[in-house]
C-alpha cells in the first residue's frame, strides 16, 4: 500500500474545483482532470503520478452519466483497502447562481430550465457523496486567492501527519459556514461592539483579544473547550478523519469570535506534534 497521499476532489459546479486543482498542481500535486469513476481503482492502485508526486483526481458531473458511478467507484476503494481523502468542494445556491451568472455560462444540470434547477439536481446527485467527505471547503465567501491559500494550509505539506484543524470565525448575521464540523457559539461573551474604544478594532488587536479574554468565565470556558475537542482527535484519527473544521461565531465576526479562534489555534497547537491548527477568520473587514 502506498506511504502518498491520495485525494479524489468533486463538488458543486463553480464551487472552485479548477482552482484548487490548479492550486494543488502548483504545490507539486499530479493532478487528473474528469476522470470517469470506473477508471479510480486502477489509478489510486497506483499510489502517486509521474515523479513520484502526490496524486489528486477530479470527478464531477461534467462526466455525465459516468459521474453516477462515484458512489459505487469509492466502495470499491475501501472494499480493496486503497487509501484516500475526499474532498468536497461546496457554496451556497445564492453564491452558486452569482458565479454562473458573471461567466454568463449555464449550469451542466441545467438543460432548458434555470440555473437554480440545475444546482438543485446536482445537490440531489452529490447528497450522498458529501455525507462521506474527508475534508468540506465552503468557498462562498471566498475568492480566488483566498481558495488558494486554504488549499496551501491544508494540503501544502504533502502527506497529511496528525489531524490538521481549521478554527474558523464567522458571523451569524452571515450565516453558518456549512463545512464546519463543530459549531461554537461566543455570543454569551460581552460584546466589545458597545465599547466605543473598541468598535472600529478586530478581535485580532490585543486592547480587543484581552477583553474578549479576560471575561469573566471565558479562560476557563476556551480552556476546556481546547481539552474536549483533544479528547475527541484519537477517536479522529481512529475513523481516519485528519481535517477538521471549527466554526467559532459571534454576531458579526469581527470581535468575540475572532479573538476565541485565535486562542483556540494557539492552545491546540501547544498540544503535540500530532495537530496542526490553523486561524482563518472569514467575516472580518465585511462591516
Amino acid at each position: 500500500m502506498s506511504s502518498h497521499e491520495t485525494l479524489i476532489l468533486t463538488g458543486m459546479s463553480g464551487a472552485g474545483r479548477s482552482t484548487v486543482a490548479h492550486a494543488l498542481e502548483d504545490l507539486g500535486w499530479y493532478v487528473v482532470d474528469n476522470l470517469p469513476p470506473s477508471l479510480l481503482s486502477a489509478l489510486v492502485s497506483k499510489g502517486t503520478g509521474p515523479q513520484g508526486k502526490e496524486l489528486a483526481v477530479v470527478v464531477d458531473v461534467r462526466g455525465g452519466e459516468f459521474f453516477d458511478e462515484l458512489s459505487v467507484a469509492l466502495a470499491q476503494l475501501k472494499s480493496e483497502s486503497l487509501e484516500y481523502r475526499l474532498v468536497f468542494l461546496d457554496a451556497t445556491d445564492q453564491a452558486l447562481v452569482q458565479r454562473f451568472e458573471s461567466t454568463r455560462r449555464p449550469h451542466p444540470l441545467q438543460g432548458n430550465d434555470r440555473i437554480v434547477d440545475g444546482i438543485s439536481r446536482e445537490r440531489q446527485k452529490l447528497e450522498e457523496v458529501r455525507s462521506h467527505s474527508d475534508v468540506a471547503i465552503d468557498t462562498s465567501n471566498l475568492n480566488v486567492h483566498q481558495l488558494e491559500k486554504r488549499v496551501g494550509e491544508i494540503f501544502g505539506k504533502g502527506k497529511i501527519q496528525g489531524v490538521r484543524i481549521n478554527v474558523l470565525s464567522f458571523g451569524y448575521k452571515y450565516g453558518i459556514p456549512v463545512d464546519a464540523d463543530l459549531v461554537l457559539d461566543c455570543r454569551f461573551i460581552p460584546n466589545p461592539h458597545w465599547n466605543p474604544e473598541l468598535r472600529p478594532l478586530t478581535g485580532l488587536t490585543p486592547q480587543v483579544s484581552s477583553a474578549v479574554l479576560g471575561s469573566e468565565g471565558v479562560s476557563e470556558f476556551v480552556s476546556n473547550y481546547v481539552h474536549l475537542v483533544n479528547s475527541m482527535l484519537t477517536g479522529y484519527l481512529r475513523e481516519g478523519k485528519k481535517f477538521v473544521t471549527i466554526a467559532v461565531g459571534c454576531t458579526g465576526g469581527k470581535h468575540r469570535s475572532v479573538a476565541i479562534t485565535a486562542e483556540i489555534a494557539r492552545q491546540l497547537n501547544e498540544l503535540g506534534s500530532e495537530i496542526s491548527a490553523h486561524p482563518t477568520h472569514r467575516d472580518v473587514g465585511r462591516e
